[in-house]
């Protein structure tokens, strides 16, 4: 085998060339990751701008992944495509996921909402599984997001998958994935149907949460409203003041 070349099924490639692909794909993988920072970043600005702000966030945690180089190919392999860069690009949408764990379902929606709004980011597909669930009781917003990485020399669009989940609906995804995962997804049917009973538990348990939820905002929204309207209005010296009306009656006694 002389120095520039490798015998690679029965082809003899050149040594430059295959440094070369290496430089692609090695760039190419970078953008996925650098596209995941970017996400990252914006939730973490969303989650710190609600926390400073409502002293509330709706964003508990978020976890991403990177699919493996190796995990693409075989998915090309099984969906029948061609293996090259582009094919990549057109067929697998889901290499860089973000997944996005909330504390309520309205929380959900809330973080969907304020990324749509976002300028940046253009959403290409959303599968809403919690309005639509799937036959096995999975429940998750799912949108396709299109995210701007800016290189040193172009700047390269690429997709983000987003999963936003309530805690509930998360701790049943883990560990439904393990039990398929150790069974190598060959789970037997009364299992199937277990867990489908623990979907739908999950879900209920996070409709109960939502509600006392609410219950306990409108009991706190009351109170402010009270305090608001125990406040009373006083002008000194051309500004205006307010004070408990407890204390004005005070201060007219004395």
């Amino acid at each position: 085998m002389e120095n520039n070349a490798l015998d690679f099924t029965n082809k003899r490639i050149p040594m430059e060339q295959l440094k070369s692909f290496r430089d692609e794909v090695t760039r190419f993988m970078m953008t996925y990751k650098f596209a995941l920072d970017e996400m990252e970043t914006k939730i973490d600005i969303l989650k710190q701008e609600f926390q400073t702000l409502h002293d509330y966030s709706p964003i508990e945690h978020t976890k991403s992944r990177l699919k493996s180089p190796e995990s693409i190919v075989n998915k090309l392999i099984r969906k029948q495509h061609d293996i090259s860069l582009t094919s990549i690009k057109e067929h697998i949408r889901d290499i860089a996921g973000l997944r996005i764990t909330c504390s309520f379902i309205s929380d959900i929606y809330k973080v969907s909402e304020m990324l749509q709004q976002q300028n940046d980011l253009k959403v290409l597909d959303i599968k809403d599984y919690i309005a639509h669930p799937k036959s096995n009781g999975y429940r998750s917003l799912h949108l396709l997001i299109e995210v701007p990485v800016f290189l040193s020399d172009r700047t390269e669009h690429v997709c983000v998958e987003l999963q936003i989940r309530t805690i509930a609906m998360d701790f049943w995804a883990s560990l439904e994935h393990k039990i398929f995962y150790k069974y190598n997804q060959d789970v037997p049917s009364e299992l199937l149907s277990e867990l489908k009973t623990a979907a739908d538990s999950a879900s209920s348990l996070d409709l109960q949460m939502e509600r006392l939820q609410h219950e306990v905002q409108a009991i706190k929204d009351a109170h402010d409203a009270e305090e608001r309207e125990m406040l009373k209005t006083i002008h000194i010296n051309g500004q205006q003041f307010r004070i408990p009306g407890t204390l004005l009656d005070i201060l007219g006694q004395n």
